[in-house]
C-alpha cells in the first residue's frame, strides 16, 4: 500500500583502468545549473550491475522487469510512524504516536517461462501507541498482552502471522494470483473462540476481517509497492503521475507525482511529491458556520535494485493538515490537528 522538493543528482557510471588502481569515473549532471562534473572513485565502491539487468534502458528509456532467483528470499517489510498534535481553542496541546510494523517475505520456488511460484511469508505484526506519558504495544513475537482491550487484536494478528500463503507473478511484476486464505481464515475464527462468546459477533468480525485481508487487497497492495515505473519506461528526469481514491465515495483523490531522479551504482531512484490539495467545507446554521479545511502532502524517496528489480527500500514524509472553526461572525474557535507520518519499506533505520 502503499514522494521530492528537488532532483538528486544524475549519476553515469563508467569504469576506467588506471595503472595503479582501478577507479571509476562518476559523471553527474546537476539538474539545478545543468553543469557536469566528473569525480573519481575507488572502483570498489561502485555496486556491481549485471550486464542484462532488471531495470535497464534502450535509448535512454528505462523498464522494469523481476529477475528473482530460485531459492532466494525477498524481503518486504512495511513500517509506518505517526505523530498527531492536536491544538484545542484554548492553546492546550496533546500530543501522541504510534507505530506499526509488518513483516513479510517472499521466497521463489521455481521459474516456469516467466511466471515466479513463489511462497509469501506473513512473518510478524507490531504496533504502539504512545500518548499522555503512557505506552501500549501489541507484538506477535511477544506473550499476550495482560490488558484485556489488547487481547483480542494480539489475538487476531497472531493468527494472521506464522502463515504462509502461495503466489503466483510474472516478471513484469504483474501479481496473478494468492491463494492459501481459507486455512488463515480458519486459523482466525479458532483464535477467536476463546475470546468472542457470541456467535453474531464473532461472525461479524470474522467478515470484517476477510475485507481487510483477501486476495484483492494483498494484490492491489503488491502492484503498488513492488512495481512503481510505467510499463512504457521512462528516462532519467522524467516525470509521470498517478491517483487513487482516499475516500470509499472516490470524491477525494491521493495524487503522487514521480519523477526518476537516477539509476546507476545498482540502484533505481525515483522521487516522490503530490498529495492532497487545501480542501475547504462550510456548512450554514443560522448565524453560525462551522468549517472544515484540510490538506495532504508527501515527499520521498523510492529506491530498486537494479539487478532483481525488488524495492529495496521507500521512505515517504506525509505530513495532514486539519482546521475545524466554528463562527458566529463575531468570534470563532477553532481545533487543529497535524499528523506527521513516516512511511517506509525494508527500512535500514527507523
Amino acid at each position: 500500500m502503499k514522494n521530492i522538493a528537488a532532483l538528486a543528482l544524475i549519476s553515469t557510471i563508467a569504469l576506467v583502468s588506471c595503472n595503479k588502481k582501478e577507479t571509476a569515473k562518476i559523471t553527474k549532471v546537476d539538474p539545478k545549473t545543468g553543469k557536469t562534473i566528473t569525480v573519481e572513485v575507488p572502483a570498489d565502491s561502485v555496486a556491481k550491475v549485471e550486464e542484462n539487468p532488471a531495470i535497464k534502458d534502450s535509448a535512454g528509456v528505462y523498464t522494469q522487469t523481476f529477475k528473482l532467483e530460485k531459492g532466494k528470499t525477498y524481503p518486504l517489510t512495511t513500517y509506518q510512524r505517526d505523530t498527531k498534535t492536536m491544538t484545542d481553542p484554548t492553546g492546550k496541546t496533546l500530543n501522541a504516536t504510534s507505530e506499526s510494523t509488518d513483516e513479510m517475505s517472499f521466497t521463489v520456488n521455481d521459474i516456469k517461462g516467466n511466471i515466479y511460484d513463489i511462497t509469501l511469508n506473513l512473518i510478524a505484526k507490531r504496533s504502539s501507541q504512545t500518548a499522555q506519558g503512557k505506552t501500549v504495544v501489541v507484538d506477535t513475537k511477544l506473550p499476550i498482552p495482560k490488558e484485556d482491550e489488547l487481547k483480542m487484536i494480539w489475538n487476531i494478528n497472531r493468527a494472521l502471522t506464522g502463515n504462509k500463503l502461495s503466489m503466483k507473478m510474472d516478471t513484469k511484476g504483474n501479481v496473478i494470483s494468492i491463494t492459501g486464505f481459507d486455512a488463515v481464515y480458519n486459523k482466525m475464527t479458532n483464535s477467536l473462540g476463546s475470546i468472542i462468546k457470541d456467535k453474531n459477533e464473532k461472525e461479524s468480525v470474522i467478515a470484517s476481517l476477510k475485507e481487510s485481508f483477501n486476495e484483492k487487497v494483498l494484490k492491489d497492495q503488491f502492484n503498488k509497492n513492488l512495481t512503481i515505473m510505467p510499463k512504457k519506461g521512462v528516462k532519467v528526469g522524467e516525470k509521470w503521475t498517478n491517483s487513487e481514491n482516499a475516500d470509499a465515495q472516490g470524491k477525494i483523490k491521493v495524487t503522487s507525482n514521480y519523477v526518476l531522479k537516477s539509476v546507476g551504482n545498482g540502484i533505481a531512484e525515483i522521487g516522490v511529491t503530490g498529495g492532497i490539495p487545501k480542501k475547504v467545507e462550510k456548512q450554514n446554521q443560522g448565524e453560525v458556520t462551522h468549517s472544515l479545511s484540510s490538506e495532504l502532502t508527501q515527499n520521498g524517496t523510492i529506491k530498486f535494485d537494479q539487478n532483481t528489480g525488488w524495492i529495496s527500500n521507500q521512505n515517504i514524509s506525509v505530513k495532514t493538515t486539519q482546521i475545524e472553526t466554528i463562527s458566529n461572525g463575531k468570534e470563532s474557535q477553532s481545533m487543529k490537528s497535524v499528523s506527521n507520518s513516516s512511511v517506509m519499506v525494508n527500512p535500514s533505520a527507523k
